[in-house]
């Protein structure tokens, strides 16, 4: 069995999908890894030290794609559909492909990948359930961008983020607003908790107030009825519009009063929902920093523009996309983790068994036999 790892051709993508430590962990499980030359080095993994573990080091991408069982990747076509269409071509019958994947909105992209007869798992399908929280990159990846977020709006803000007594006076701490509290939502808090902001956080679940507390965080209570606000997979889900207006509403103090606020709440396959109105923006004090997490998505703040900073009213929107590429080492070896992880639950007795019965593989699995097969993505696209 040869698992193969391509290098990224997502522009400006610097994660690698499996670091070389893990090189090791498959070759117990009887696997192969041959690695495309300079895969890893943007994420600071030399072709020397996968060599080192025993991987064989690739000159050619096709030569990866060719002799590989296996193929790991961070972006697949479906999230990289310029670069990603030469994959596709690249792939073959029956071989594996297990990448992030886009696989609730790029149709054009994810016919094309089930055309090739591959067989596709997208990392972004793995339920949220206790058994497959290894494998749960979108979690990790969050967790990365929460606390990016953070720094980048201490870097922006003009004033410091702790309370300081000094020589020259006593500063007051900065005000940090976190509004979605998931996965990068808390680790938010606990990154602008520990460079001594006082924080406020809100979600449209009230059951993670608990949350929000044991970080030291305080929780904005807002009586406003979400009914379901997760899915069963465990996802924030999208609610009607009237809700999202009368949250807007309520929002409008809390935004004012807050030097920094990051948003969080992006929907798998959606829009992103408008939480910070231009009104909004307009109340702040100038100087104040959004940092919108959901800028991919459309934005949270209705000035964001992704992969761009906008200043307006003199506050700066900051919309970054493909966050945890800008912290590549770590974020590399979480996502290798999560790859490796389900791995383990594909290979059986060094064969690839795609067990239908196990919730994992089920939902995960995107095309198989030149088919979409699975039901949400088909449901989604109009398929």
């Amino acid at each position: 069995m040869i698992i193969g790892v391509p290098k990224e051709n997502y522009p400006g993508e610097n994660r690698v999908a499996l670091i070389p430590a893990q090189v090791t962990e498959l070759a117990k499980m009887d696997c192969q890894v041959h690695v495309e030359s300079g895969a890893g080095l943007a994420a600071g993994y030399t072709d020397e030290s996968y060599k080192d573990k025993g991987a064989t080091i690739a000159s050619k991408r096709e030569d990866v794609f060719s002799k590989a069982d296996i193929i790991v990747m961070i972006q697949g076509p479906g999230t990289n559909p310029q670069s990603g269409s030469g994959d596709i071509k690249l792939l073959r019958d029956g071989q594996v492909y297990i990448a992030f994947q886009e696989p609730l909105t790029a149709k054009d992209t994810i016919s094309d990948l089930a055309k090739s007869k591959a067989t596709s798992f997208s990392m972004e399908l793995v339920p949220r359930i206790t058994r497959a929280q290894s494998m749960d990159a979108l979690s990790s990846m969050a967790n990365l961008a929460g606390y990016k977020s953070v720094l980048m709006a201490a870097e922006t803000l003009p004033r410091v983020l702790p309370m300081m007594t000094t020589a020259g006076g006593t500063m007051t701490a900065a005000k940090v607003l976190i509004v979605g509290v998931g996965v990068a939502g808390l680790q938010a808090i606990a990154t602008a908790k520990r460079l001594g902001s006082i924080v406020h956080a809100y979600d449209v679940r009230p059951a993670v107030k608990e949350q929000v507390l044991s970080l030291g965080a305080k929780f904005v209570e807002m009586e406003l009825d979400a009914g379901e606000a997760e899915d069963k997979g465990g996802y924030a889900k999208e609610l009607g519009e009237d809700f999202y207006k009368k949250q807007r509403e309520l929002m409008l103090k809390v935004v004012a009063d807050s030097d920094v606020v990051i948003t969080t709440a992006a929907i798998p396959g959606k829009k992103a929902p408008i939480l910070v109105t231009e009104d909004m923006v307009k109340a702040m004090r100038p100087g104040s920093v959004i940092v919108d997490l959901a800028a991919e998505r459309g934005g949270n703040c209705d000035l964001t523009k992704a992969g761009e900073t906008v200043e307006k009213y003199h506050v700066k929107i900051i919309g970054p996309v493909n966050v945890p590429s800008s912290i590549p080492f770590h974020a590399s070896q979480m996502y290798s983790k999560n790859v490796v992880t389900f791995l383990k639950a594909l290979i059986k007795d060094g064969k690839v068994e795609v067990n239908l019965e196990d919730e994992v593989i089920s939902e995960s699995l995107v095309a198989q036999g030149g088919e979409v097969v699975n039901s949400r993505v088909k449901e989604a696209l109009g398929l």
